[in-house]
């Protein structure tokens, strides 16, 4: 039976990754990269890394808040994703600290529903 966990996590694993290959060409298109870096089966949360050209592209923060909102929609073992380029070469979008759907709710407005991305 741990066996098919095994198979079970490495099927979560590919299907990540053929949704970034699948819903994101223009990333490779544009000389950038997209990596799972933690998977984390049992929270549901995984850890994507966007580098190349995607480090300091003005457009960035758009594709990482549609990374998030997609793929927790298509495939339901996800719960979070955790996004970032790089930028500082730490990888936590050189210090800033960008709202994405769903991540920040005022006490008395609705939640941030962040710019539409362009693809």
């Amino acid at each position: 039976m741990s066996t098919e966990t095994q198979n079970d996590g490495d099927d979560l694993e590919e299907r990540v990754a053929n949704f970034l290959r699948r819903n994101f060409p223009q990333i490779q298109m544009h000389g950038g990269s997209a990596a799972i870096q933690d998977l984390d089966r049992e929270t549901g949360e995984v850890s994507i890394a966007l580098g190349g050209a995607c480090s300091g592209c003005g457009i960035s923060p758009m594709t990482i808040q549609a990374i998030k909102s997609r793929m927790v929609k298509e495939i339901p073992e996800i719960e979070k994703v955790n996004a970032t380029t790089g930028m500082d070469g730490g990888g936590d979008m050189g210090g800033m600290s960008p709202s994405f759907p769903g991540e920040t709710v005022d006490d008395d407005a609705e939640p941030d529903e962040g710019p539409e991305a362009p693809f």
